[in-house]
C-alpha cells in the first residue's frame, strides 16, 4: 500500500466483547446478503430437478450456498483489511470485528461447505477444491488486474454449476451453463457499477479496477453492455427449458429491474448507487426463481412444447 493511505492505527474505540465480535462479524462480511447467489442456484435446482428435489438434497444445497459465500465475503475482508480500513467508504468495517475473528469465521465456513459437498454426490466433492479456488481466489485478484469483477462473476457463476450438479450429478444438458454465463455476466455488470465508488482510493492505493483504468463512463457503458447481454442469455435459458408464461412474466420484471438500476447510476450519487446494487439486484434474482418456479407448478401456462431439454 502506498505511504499516502497508510495510517498508524486503525480506526475505532474500544474493543466489544466476544458477542458483539461475532455479531459484528457477520454484519462486516454481509451475511444477510447470501441472498444474491441463492436465487440463481435455486433457479438451477429447480429446473434440473423439474420441480424441488428431496429434502436433503435440498437442505445439503442451501448448505453448501451459505458456508461458500461465508468462507468468500469472510476471506476478502481478511485480505482486503488494511485497505478497508483506510478507506473512507469502508473504514467502519473496523470496528464491527476483528481480522483474526473474520479468518476463523473463514475456516470454519470452509470446513462446512466441504461437508456439505460430501453429503451430496461424488461430482460435488470432486469439484469441491475448484470451488474454494474460485471462491478464495477473487479477493486475489484486484492486486493484479482489472478485470477483477469478471473473477466475482466467475466465483459467482459456480452455485448454479453446484446447484446442478447436486441435483443430477452431471452437467449433460447446456442449461447449467448458460445459466451459469448469465449470471456471468450479471454479476461483471453490476460489480463494476459498485466500483464505481472507489476509483480515487483505488487509483491511490494501487489497486486494480476497470473504473480505476478506464474512468466510469466506461465502466458503466460495460455494466449496460454485459446486462443486456444477462437478459438475452435469461431469454434464452428459459426458450430451451421450455418455460411457461409466469417466466416471461418475470423477464420483463427484469428488464424493468435492469433499467431502474442503470438510470439511478447516472446521477454518480453514492446513496443511489447502493439503492441499484443492493435492491435492483436482489428483485433480479427474486423474480428469476419465482417466475421458474411458477412456470414449473402451472403447466398450462406453457407456450412450448412440453417436457425438459
Amino acid at each position: 500500500m502506498p505511504s499516502s493511505v497508510i495510517m498508524t492505527s486503525p480506526p475505532g474505540g474500544p474493543r466489544p466483547g466476544l458477542l458483539r465480535h461475532f455479531l459484528g462479524t457477520l454484519e462486516l462480511i454481509k451475511f444477510s446478503h447470501s441472498v444474491f447467489a441463492l436465487p440463481f442456484a435455486l433457479s438451477a435446482m429447480l429446473i434440473a430437478a423439474r420441480g424441488v428435489p428431496s429434502f436433503p438434497v435440498l437442505f445439503w444445497i442451501l448448505w453448501c450456498l451459505v458456508s461458500a459465500r461465508t468462507a468468500a465475503m469472510a476471506f476478502n475482508r481478511w485480505a482486503d483489511w488494511d485497505y478497508d480500513n483506510f478507506n473512507p467508504r469502508t473504514k467502519r468495517r473496523a470496528q464491527l470485528g476483528t481480522r483474526r475473528l473474520t479468518m476463523f469465521l473463514c475456516g470454519i465456513a470452509l470446513a462446512a461447505f466441504v461437508l456439505g459437498c460430501s453429503q451430496l454426490n461424488f461430482l460435488c466433492l470432486a469439484l469441491c477444491p475448484v470451488a474454494c479456488l474460485l471462491i478464495l481466489g477473487y479477493s486475489l485478484t484486484k492486486r493484479f488486474t482489472a478485470y477483477t469483477h469478471a473473477f466475482l462473476g466467475l466465483a459467482l457463476a459456480a452455485a448454479p454449476m453446484g446447484a446442478w450438479a447436486a441435483t443430477v450429478g452431471n452437467f449433460n444438458s447446456p442449461l447449467p451453463w448458460l445459466l451459469a454465463t448469465g449470471v456471468w455476466c450479471w454479476v461483471f455488470g453490476f460489480d463494476l457499477i459498485y466500483s464505481t465508488q472507489d476509483v480515487e482510493f483505488d487509483r491511490q492505493a494501487r489497486l486494480h479496477s476497470y473504473p480505476a483504468r478506464h474512468g466510469v463512463k466506461a465502466a458503466l457503458r460495460l455494466a449496460r453492455i454485459l446486462h443486456f447481454m444477462t437478459w438475452l442469455i435469461l431469454l434464452a435459458f428459459g426458450w430451451l427449458a421450455m418455460l411457461s408464461l409466469p417466466y416471461w412474466i418475470a423477464m420483463l420484471l427484469i428488464l424493468f429491474a435492469l433499467l431502474v438500476e442503470h438510470i439511478l447510476c447516472l446521477t454518480g450519487d453514492l446513496h443511489r448507487i447502493n439503492i441499484a446494487f443492493f435492491q435492483m439486484n436482489a428483485f433480479v434474482g427474486l423474480f428469476l426463481v419465482v417466475g421458474i418456479a411458477a412456470s414449473l407448478y402451472w403447466p398450462d401456462w406453457h407456450l412450448f412444447a412440453k417436457g425438459p431439454l
